[in-house]
C-alpha cells in the first residue's frame, strides 16, 4: 500500500492530520462553534499586537498578526484538504479569513474615526541625528 493509497484509506476512515485533531479537541473542550473560535482568535491576535508588540490600536499594522495567523491556519486546512483528498473548500477558507479579521478591522476603523489616525513620528534630519548622538 503506497503513500497515495494510504492517504485515501485514512481519509475514508476519517483520519485527519494532527492539526485537525487538535482543532477538534479544542472545539470539544471550549464548547464553541468554529466561527466563534475564529472571532476569538482574531481578537486575541489584535490584543497581542497592541499589548505585546505595542502597536497603537488605531494603526492598521495592528491587524497584521491576526491576518498572518488566520492565513497560516487556512493554509494548513487547505493542505489537509488536498492531502486527504477531500474537496478543496476555498470559499470556506475565505469565510474563515473574513470571520477572523472582520471584528478587529472594525475596531481599528471605529477608533480611527473617533480618535483620528495615529500621530506620525517626526522626521529625523541631520540636526536631530547629531543631537541624538
Amino acid at each position: 500500500m503506497g503513500p497515495p493509497l494510504l492517504f485515501a484509506a485514512l481519509a475514508e476512515a476519517g483520519m485527519r492530520s494532527p492539526y485537525q485533531q487538535l482543532k477538534g479537541q479544542i472545539l470539544s473542550v471550549v464548547g464553541l462553534s468554529k466561527d466563534a473560535v475564529h472571532l476569538y482568535i482574531g481578537l486575541g491576535c489584535f490584543l497581542l499586537s497592541i499589548l505585546v508588540l505595542r502597536f497603537a490600536p488605531t494603526q492598521y499594522r495592528s491587524l497584521a498578526l491576526g491576518l498572518l495567523v488566520s492565513i497560516g491556519m487556512e493554509a494548513l486546512d487547505l493542505r489537509d484538504n488536498v492531502r486527504y483528498r477531500e474537496t478543496t473548500r476555498a470559499l470556506a477558507s475565505l469565510h474563515d479569513l473574513f470571520n477572523t479579521n472582520l471584528l478587529p478591522y472594525l475596531v481599528v476603523v471605529a477608533l480611527r474615526l473617533r480618535l483620528g489616525p495615529p500621530p506620525k513620528a517626526p522626521k529625523r534630519t541631520k540636526t536631530t541625528k547629531q543631537a541624538a548622538k
